[in-house]
């Protein structure tokens, strides 16, 4: 995306209003395994601003804006559940975890079912365990 996308969109990458106010009054706080970096803001919210004493934080993603990209660790750190660094607050893995996905919904990758409009609209014919509800029954 050149400079003038930068300058005027929000969907595809954070502006550039938004790296430079991360790079003035933000402070790095970690990257994740997806490459989106952590801040902090160096200064405490004033008093009669929502959220008063509290610090700001925010995520600058690696490619296009997508909150699933946020992995719950860090989710949690962002939203004020904790204050020390997700690495401070994980589990060991487990063999059964798997990697992360990116939300498919309204790509040409989403899920469809059987039957959906995208596959062709073909429904199978109900097998007979179905029993519509009447209201005289």
């Amino acid at each position: 995306m050149g400079i003038l996308g930068k300058l005027f969109t929000w969907w595809d990458g954070a502006t550039i209003g938004t790296l430079v106010n991360s790079g003035m009054t933000g402070q790095l706080v970690g990257k994740d395994a997806e490459g989106n970096r952590y801040f902090r803001a160096k200064k405490l919210r004033a008093a009669g601003q929502p959220g008063a004493g509290t610090e700001r934080r925010w995520v600058l993603y690696k490619g296009a804006n997508d909150a699933s990209r946020v992995p719950a660790e860090w989710h949690g750190w962002l939203h004020n559940s904790y204050d020390g660094v997700p690495e401070s607050h994980l589990p060991p893995a487990r063999i059964w975890e798997v990697d992360y996905t990116p939300n498919a919904t309204g790509t040409a990758e989403a899920y469809r079912p059987q039957g959906a409009l995208e596959r062709g609209g073909k429904r199978a014919r109900a097998t007979g365990d179905y029993e519509a509800w009447s209201p005289d029954a």
